[in-house]
């Protein structure tokens, strides 16, 4: 199945002010020039014709193939993921500029249900590759370079061969699988269709998240009321799209004997499970250091007896409600860009030129934030809602990484250029940091400096803390339905068991936060997919103490990591940088920044 991209959700977005310049929207010509474009029915009828050649060659054949017959095969399934990739990358962003779009929605759905029947017949392909005897596979990788160079892709296909259904199972998941993708829309669209009313206006869901970063309280407040009355409303759909999604998740993770929910998360993202519970632990353990220690802070800096939830974005009363303009957040970001390597402003430029950033909020647009890879011989495209406030410099400078990582990574070819989750995230997560320090090391005051810092631990806990209690959410949701159905009121104690543990006892919970669950895209559209942020941060965070301890040669070796894609394991890319995710001791770094910038803001208060 080939999979949309991810919008991503923040309670820092919304409708902005009409002053932010001229807002860049997407060129998707190079891709195709439209939904009646000539090239796109060619590529449409090659599609159908290449997958039926192609199972006419190999069906029942991989055993028999040499090295040579075993590379062409790889290379024929390779343009046939570029192709399909290509169709659903056009069809899939047109729809996310307008997911209310009707028109839109039928194509996305007529180009997913096309390209999943003339796929079908290609199934085969990853079952019979597990079915090759190790020895003479290894036999033909050690006799063919350029079949070697695969060995990355065959790994991972083979790491799912234990957990593999029969063929006739297979075909039948993977046609079914329009099914899930129906439900995941269904979400989509109730989302983007929610209206809201705040002091008389009404407004999308991303105006009503916006409103809780606002330095009047009582705005926030009102915002977070009306969220917590609007899902309270559409709760049951709600409701109904994750019981389905994780009793469909169920049901296929027993037929193919996963032990846990989990498992098929940590193979997509090839790593470890004891990694990823090193990870998770290490953060859960640091709540107090971390979250409960700076929410203490802010509670002391908004003057409260005790933080809403309201509070949690609240701007400090000292901070500055200045908007930055769209050549304004360009400059600093590709100043930061540029300053730490001028090859790397060099490969964020044609975002901003060539018409690769769609960055304007508009009506039915997709919430949040992405950058999406297309296909790697054409070029990444990234979304935005830019609102004009400093964390939307951020958010620019974030999805600019993955977008740098995505281009730098296409020299791998179709089926190495992807990384996993864990590692995708390294990238975006730099570009933040870059971005961050280029901005503290222009500071003026001591009071922007806390300001920036402040936002930065922010940033931080909601990548981090934030993600982690998402993820052990994830896993007792998933375990709870593993019971029976789950009601509204089910799902909602699973969410508060995280939040209160997460975030602290500075806290009181409003009635209705409880549902807020409901909006978070990641649980529907990728189980599990949140500890990838959790896993970039600290990643980064240890790189960064690397590149301050030792800049000699650092640059080289970044790019050399992100050009790798998604062709060597973790433990290869960061051994050059002396670091080993494996190591449980690892995370503690990355923690430890985080933990020292609290340390700074509270050296100020003394």
């Amino acid at each position: 199945m080939f999979q949309l991209p991810t919008p991503v959700y923040d309670a820092t977005a919304g409708s902005g002010p009409d002053n932010l310049g001229d807002l860049p929207e997407w060129d998707l010509s190079d891709l195709y020039t439209g939904e009646d474009a000539a090239e796109l029915k060619r590529d449409l009828d090659w599609l159908e014709t290449a997958c039926a050649e192609f199972a006419a060659d190999y069906e029942g054949k991989l055993a028999d193939l040499d090295a040579a017959g075993l590379l062409e095969c790889i290379r024929r399934d390779e343009k046939i993921s570029g192709i399909a990739g290509r169709i659903m990358s056009f069809a899939g962003l047109r729809y996310y500029q307008n997911t209310t779009d009707g028109a839109r929605t039928k194509f996305l759905s007529d180009c997913q249900e096309k390209i999943t029947t003339y796929t079908t017949p290609l199934v085969f392909f990853t079952l019979e590759l597990n079915r090759l005897d190790d020895t003479a596979l290894d036999a033909m990788l050690a006799e063919n370079v350029d079949l070697a160079r695969y060995a990355p892709v065959l790994r991972r296909i083979r790491a799912m061969k234990p957990y593999q259904l029969s063929d006739e199972l297979e075909k039948f998941l993977h046609d079914l699988g329009v099914v899930g993708d129906a439900w995941e829309r269904l979400f989509d669209e109730t989302i983007a269709g929610l209206s809201f009313t705040v002091d008389g206006e009404e407004m999308g869901i991303e105006a009503t998240l916006n409103l809780l970063t606002e330095q009047d309280r009582a705005k926030r407040e009102a915002a977070t009321r009306e969220l917590a009355r609007v899902f309270g409303e559409n709760i049951r759909i709600f409701s109904r799209v994750h019981n389905t999604g994780a009793k469909e998740k169920e049901v296929i993770d027993r037929w193919r004997g996963m032990p846990t929910a989990q498992t098929g998360r940590h193979l997509s993202n090839d790593v470890e499970p004891e990694v990823v519970e090193a990870l998770r632990d290490a953060v859960v353990a640091a709540y107090p250091k971390l979250s409960h220690r700076y929410y203490e802070l802010k509670r002391k800096w908004l003057g409260l007896d005790r933080m809403q939830v309201w509070d949690r974005n609240a701007p400090l009363p000292i901070e500055d409600t200045r908007t930055v303009d769209w050549p304004s957040a360009e400059k600093i970001v590709m100043e930061a860009y540029t300053s730490f390597d001028p090859r790397m402003g060099d490969l964020a430029k044609p975002f901003f030129s060539d018409g690769w950033i769609d960055a304007a909020v508009k009506p039915g647009k997709a919430p949040g934030a992405f950058a999406h890879p297309t296909v790697t011989e054409v070029h990444p495209y990234v979304m935005l809602n830019y609102l004009g406030k400093p964390r939307d410099v951020m958010t620019l400078a974030h999805e600019l990484g993955h977008g740098v990582h995505q281009v730098l990574a296409a020299g791998q070819g179709e089926l190495l250029a992807s990384t996993p989750l864990t590692l995708a995230e390294t990238a975006s997560v730099f570009g933040e940091m870059l971005t961050f320090r280029k901005m503290l090391d222009g500071a003026r005051t001591e009071q922007e400096r806390k300001v920036l810092l402040a936002g930065k631990v922010e940033d931080m806990i909601n990548t981090v803390v934030r993600q982690i209690a998402f993820y052990d959410f994830e896993c007792k949701l998933h375990a709870a339905r593993r019971d029976g159905e789950l009601t509204p009121e089910d799902i909602n104690a699973l969410w508060m068991s995280v939040q209160a543990e997460s975030l602290g006892p500075a806290f009181d919970f409003v009635e209705g936060y409880e549902t807020f669950w409901a909006y978070i895209p990641h649980f529907v559209h990728s189980p599990f997919y949140v500890y990838a942020y959790a896993f970039g941060d600290g990643l980064v965070n240890a790189l960064y103490a690397v590149y301050e301890e030792n800049p000699d040669g650092f640059q080289d070796k970044y790019f050399d990591m992100l050009k790798a894609g998604g062709s060597k394991h973790h433990k290869e890319l960061l051994a050059p940088f002396g670091l080993d995710a494996s190591d449980p001791k690892f995370w503690d770094k990355g923690l430890s920044m985080i933990s020292g910038f609290i340390d700074e803001l509270e050296a100020m208060e003394g």
